[in-house]
């Protein structure tokens, strides 16, 4: 780890731009933040963090503005791509997997849950 700024508040890690002592980046803040979500409860509810870790996470944003929405944009790119591959592979696998047969000692059980599903899509 690196130090960034702000005496290490924020340091750049394999995963980018991260709260120093946490596993949570800028760019996981950034989803929140740009969803509208309030901030007590991204604090409090999502992350966990302190007022001091999230006040420097914001000051960095502010400060770096151009740098992290660049990364910020970089990161939701790479998350498409990999969204795209791994919906491909498991096409596949869910197509398979609507294919088959119960076990027979699971039979009754598939039994009963296709009888909820039924009854839930009526009820939708």
């Amino acid at each position: 780890m690196t130090a960034i700024q702000d005496k290490s508040d924020i340091v750049r890690t394999e995963r980018g731009l991260t709260i120093n002592g946490t596993r949570i980046t800028l760019y996981d803040l950034m989803d929140y933040i740009h969803a509208g979500y309030p901030v007590k409860l991204i604090r409090n509810y999502f992350f966990y963090i302190t007022d001091q870790q999230f006040n420097a996470a914001i000051a960095y944003i502010e400060n770096h503005r151009e740098q992290v929405d660049l990364e910020y944009q970089q990161v939701l790119q790479e998350a498409a791509i990999n969204r795209y591959y791994w919906e491909g592979v498991n096409k596949e696998r869910f197509a398979q997997a609507t294919n088959r047969t119960p076990r027979p000692e699971n039979k009754k059980a598939w039994e009963k849950l296709q009888s909820w599903k039924a009854r839930l899509a009526t009820e939708a």
